[in-house]
């Protein structure tokens, strides 16, 4: 028993998978931009409805749709990109035999 050696292994630089990375902080900023923007908008347009200002309303109904929609669309690209990135790094890593 005295012979078993047990070894620490790096695993970041053995076989570092690139999408550990993620996004950058500025990337999540720009969305959660978005979303408050989308918010912000939305209880605008709730709050301009309720008082009756409709052109109000319907102009913050706009900027919520276009915010939002924009929003999901930079996450639904950015998990796209995430994806193709393991697809890759698994393909150049588990080649068959």
């Amino acid at each position: 028993m005295g012979d078993i050696v047990i070894e620490d292994i790096d695993h970041s630089t053995t076989a570092q998978n690139p999408t550990d990375e993620m996004t950058t902080s500025s990337e999540t900023m720009s969305v959660l931009l978005f979303v408050a923007v989308s918010v912000v908008s939305f209880v605008i347009c709730l709050a301009s409805f309720a008082i009756r200002q409709i052109d109000v309303g319907v102009g913050a109904a706009s900027v919520t749709l276009l915010a939002a929609g924009a929003s999901m669309a930079w996450r639904a690209t950015e998990a796209r990109r995430v994806r193709q990135l393991q697809r890759d790094w698994h393909r150049a890593r588990h080649v068959p035999a």
